[in-house]
């Protein structure tokens, strides 16, 4: 899978990045090398949250995509 990442520089110094195709998912940090880091587990949690569950009935229709 790849991503887009938005990487910008921080008013208050070092840097901040953001993922559109994730909402809410963002990070920074001080150095480019640490942005990278925080933004690889960033993007994990984001993925990685519990969704609740769905109810499906009968008509309802059930597929696994990749991305």
């Amino acid at each position: 899978m790849k991503l887009k990442v938005i990487i910008h520089d921080a008013e208050e110094g070092g840097y901040w990045a953001e993922v559109p195709a994730i909402e809410g998912c963002a990070t920074q940090g001080d150095t480019f090398e640490e942005l990278l880091e925080n933004i690889y587990e960033a993007i994990e949690g984001c993925l990685s949250v519990d969704v609740a569950a769905t109810e499906v009935t009968e008509k309802d229709r059930v597929m696994e995509i990749a991305v």
